[in-house]
């Protein structure tokens, strides 16, 4: 279930707890994007971060790209007029703009999210 979060407490306790909120916004982010986009390849976010953490950021580029693809993916299915942000998630993401990228996905997450509410 695709539940709405608050991004400025998001941005908030990311800051707070120096990046570690931010490893659980990123399980969030994981576990929604394949819910809505219904992932049959469905990815474990522990992984995710784990493979993060590893790989020094480098599995992060990819997986926000793939972000993207899957948000456009979803997007297309529910005949929502909009562009990919994939290669826009992976650019801001090299270039250390990640918490950007939080803002523009959970912003879309936010939107499937009340819709499934009302």
């Amino acid at each position: 279930m695709v539940k709405e979060k608050n991004i400025v407490v998001s941005i908030i306790l990311s800051i707070v707890t120096c990046g570690i909120y931010s490893l659980y916004w990123m399980c969030c982010v994981n576990d929604d994007v394949d819910v809505i986009a219904e992932n049959p390849n469905k990815r474990s976010a522990g992984m995710v971060v784990l493979l993060t953490i590893i790989t020094c950021g480098i599995y992060g580029f990819y997986w926000w790209y793939v972000n993207g693809q899957l948000m456009e993916q979803a997007n297309q299915k529910s005949n929502v007029a909009s562009s990919s942000n994939a290669v826009l998630y992976l650019i801001l993401s090299i270039f250390g703009l990640s918490i950007v990228n939080y803002i523009l996905i959970q912003s879309d997450i936010n939107k499937y999210a009340s819709e499934k509410a009302n």
